[in-house]
């Protein structure tokens, strides 16, 4: 017999949290009806669990309950009203009942599918809550972004993974990797992506938001997930929106100087091709799934910190991804973003971007995949290759002679592209030989690395054997 017992349904959670009487709050949604707190409504006991119930549909009537904003459907909105929310359970109940009860204030302003079907579809939901009488407050935000094709079935879905968040909230705070599972409890990826989750609050003092992010990725509740060099979580779509983009992939093990130059000279090159402002253009470090796997299989969750923390002392965000190849990295840009996009790689890639056995799985092959990456404004910036005395580029890369016609193709239509303005100093530096000699207690590695990445390896002892 199997040991995996089934989730709640969506109605026994609602139940099981109305009748735990520590449980009291505020249901406070905005823009797809009140999903959530139907479900409480509906399965019964809720006068033990429903302080109140507020729709502020109408925005007049929103900015004077929780003051004025620039984006309803956004994250500040949403920390408004939990906040105040949450502050008003606080004064008007706490003195009568406060020793016995967990305040709580949900919250979820959303944009589901309008009328005509021209808008986004996506929403905030959060809790913000005690875990036990009289506690200072934790609280749990995600971003969720709709797939259903039909507004009611966009309802259903934000009132199943808001039930699932109250419920996660209130039986799961110590164990987040299973809370973070638990959110699609009920639902399909087909029907919801969460893309961003933010823990904070006493309950959570001990998480790193980074890793939460990377369980996100790994558990397939999102395909990309983003953070910050200040520890930060952010939005992809929002970080992205309106803003050209310059992409770097790698292992990052350790950050060296040649992954450093190969973003600061692609920046440089694609700000005067495109003739944008450096400060116009965002440079992004990504880390997919399968390079924090390469070496043993699965995630070491202290070696993903210190890649993350390298890449934060050199200041750049950080994107974890499931897009192995790079016409899924490349339509994921576009679809956030209508500006230029480059993605900065070393020669060497050309390997595995030219390889026609890696396509076996499209239906279209090498072909199919050509076309998805390159199509709209996607360029690629290639950072030369030291390979055996030989300098390898663009123009001197060579493909199996059934590829050439397409490497020709692509080439002199400007998808491809040298970088010129490279560091040769840089080229025999190969992270593989600097890991080693960190660990090997070897001196000399401090001269093929950032002088912040030094300082942040020595201080936290990473990669010594």
């Amino acid at each position: 017999m199997s040991n995996v017992t089934e989730p709640l349904s969506t109605m026994e959670k609602a139940l099981e949290v109305n009748l735990d009487n520590r449980i009291y709050g505020t249901f406070a949604e905005i823009g797809a009806g009140q999903e959530v707190v139907r479900w409480f409504f509906q399965a019964g006991a809720s006068a033990g669990t429903i302080a109140k119930s507020i729709s502020a549909y109408d925005m007049v009537v929103s900015d004077s309950i929780y003051g004025k904003c620039q984006r309803y459907v956004g994250q500040q909105r949403l920390q408004d009203m939990l906040d105040y929310e949450y502050d008003l359970n606080i004064k008007r109940l706490e003195y009568g009942r406060g020793d016995s009860t967990c305040f709580f204030s949900f919250a979820d302003t959303v944009s589901a599918r309008n009328f005509s079907g021209t808008n986004k579809c996506h929403g905030w939901l959060g809790i913000k809550f005690q875990s036990r009488p009289g506690d200072d407050f934790s609280q749990i935000i995600i971003h969720v972004n709709l797939k259903d094709k039909t507004n009611s079935l966009q309802q259903e879905a934000l009132g199943i993974v808001g039930v699932n968040l109250i419920h996660a909230a209130f039986h799961l705070a110590h164990r987040t990797d299973d809370l973070l599972e638990s959110l699609l409890d009920n639902l399909s990826r087909d029907r919801i992506e969460i893309d961003m989750v933010e823990f904070k609050g006493i309950e959570f003092r001990r998480v790193d938001n980074r890793l939460m992010l990377l369980h996100l990725v790994k558990l397939g509740l999102s395909d990309a997930a983003m953070f910050g060099p200040d520890k930060s979580v952010l939005l992809p779509s929002s970080v992205f929106y309106k803003k050209s983009v310059v992409v770097e992939r790698g292992s990052f093990r350790p950050v060296c100087n040649v992954n450093i130059d190969i973003m600061e000279t692609a920046l440089e090159q694609f700000s005067e091709d495109i003739k944008v402002d450096r400060d116009e253009i965002i440079p992004i470090m990504e880390i997919t799934m399968n390079n924090l796997m390469q070496d043993c299989g699965s995630i070491d969750l202290h070696d993903f910190l210190a890649r993350a923390d390298m890449l934060a002392a050199s200041g750049y965000k950080v994107l974890i991804s499931n897009y192995k190849e790079y016409y899924r990295l490349g339509h994921y840009l576009r679809m956030n973003t209508n500006r230029p996009v480059a993605i900065a790689m070393g020669a060497s890639s050309l390997i595995e971007l030219f390889n026609y056995e890696y396509y076996q799985n499209l239906e279209g092959g090498i072909l199919e995949a050509m076309g998805r990456l390159f199509k709209h404004q996607i360029c690629l910036y290639v950072y030369p290759w030291l390979y055996k005395k030989e300098l390898i580029t663009v123009e001197t890369f060579k493909v199996e002679p059934r590829l050439q016609l397409l490497f020709d193709f692509i080439k002199q239509h400007g998808k491809l592209k040298d970088i010129t303005s490279y560091n040769p100093d840089f080229l025999p530096v190969y992270s593989r030989k600097v890991l080693k000699k960190i660990a090997n207690g070897e001196a000399g590695w401090e001269d093929d690395v950032p002088e912040a990445v030094a300082e942040v390896i020595k201080k936290r002892k990473y990669f010594l054997s």
